[in-house]
């Protein structure tokens, strides 16, 4: 991967960009008034794309970029603000001043909810494992204006790492966090938004296992929540309770301590 920066130019983008590839350890390469695809063709790469208002990721020979928004994130906590329900709170047991490890960060729109649940008094965790998305995202939850004071404020407060799952909770000492949290990459595909389309190219795919669920179980003090399509065998295999949801395409279960 290479950084660059968007057609229109300046230097304050152009030093940002650098800094960029310095901390991600890639190149920079000045964009010469070329397009995207014709720097990906030339150096045989995706590419970072620094823009005035955000950060765009290109996949090789892609026209649509990964770019951060907090998804569904902004409906969910203004139907939470007028007192309803939210089905991943729920399952998850979320209240004011918990802690939550969200150990497939994505574009951190469940880590958004629990930031807002949990409050100034609680704490969230997101881990993502591929180095450029955690670095979008990350900037991104610090940066986004929502027009939500107290949603702009939840967003800051998580925490964001660039670990894999099962490295960052062998790290963690016994009942660390209250809740561990698992979205993985469906097993049966979801039409979803173009968001969610652009992350799943870059996305590492490393599926659950018994070590990881274990690891999960003695990190979490209360809870361990799976996020996953209903016609999964996860829930099953790793001794999910399954909340089961008549017109959903996905369903939550979860293992309590």
């Amino acid at each position: 991967m290479f950084v660059t920066t968007a057609g229109r130019t300046n230097e304050k983008m152009i030093e940002k960009a650098k800094m960029i590839a310095d901390d991600l350890g890639v190149s920079y390469i000045p964009r010469h008034k070329q397009s995207v695809v014709q720097l990906q063709n030339k150096w045989n790469s995706a590419c970072l794309v620094v823009g005035k208002n955000r950060l765009e990721l290109y996949e090789k020979g892609s026209a649509e970029p990964f770019f951060f928004h907090p998804n569904s994130a902004m409906f969910r906590i203004k139907r939470l603000m007028q007192g309803d329900h939210d089905p991943f709170a729920d399952a998850a047991g979320l209240k004011n001043g918990m802690s939550l490890l969200d150990c497939t960060l994505g574009l951190a729109s469940d880590a958004i909810v629990a930031s807002w649940i949990a409050g100034s008094e609680g704490k969230v965790t997101g881990i993502e494992g591929q180095p450029s998305l955690t670095y979008i995202v990350k900037e991104g939850l610090q940066t986004w204006d929502s027009g939500l004071s107290e949603m702009n404020e939840a967003m800051q407060r998580i925490e964001v790492e660039n670990f894999k799952a099962l490295d960052f909770l062998r790290r963690q000492p016994d009942a660390s966090f209250d809740i561990v949290y698992f979205d993985p990459m469906f097993e049966e595909s979801i039409v979803e938004s173009v968001g969610i389309k652009a992350l799943g190219r870059f996305a590492l795919y490393t599926d659950l296992d018994e070590e990881t669920i274990r690891e999960a179980i003695r990190v979490a003090k209360h809870r361990v929540v799976l996020k996953d399509h209903y016609q999964t065998s996860r829930f099953e295999t790793y001794g999910f309770n399954e909340m089961r949801r008549k017109t959903a395409k996905f369903h939550f279960g979860f293992i309590e301590k």
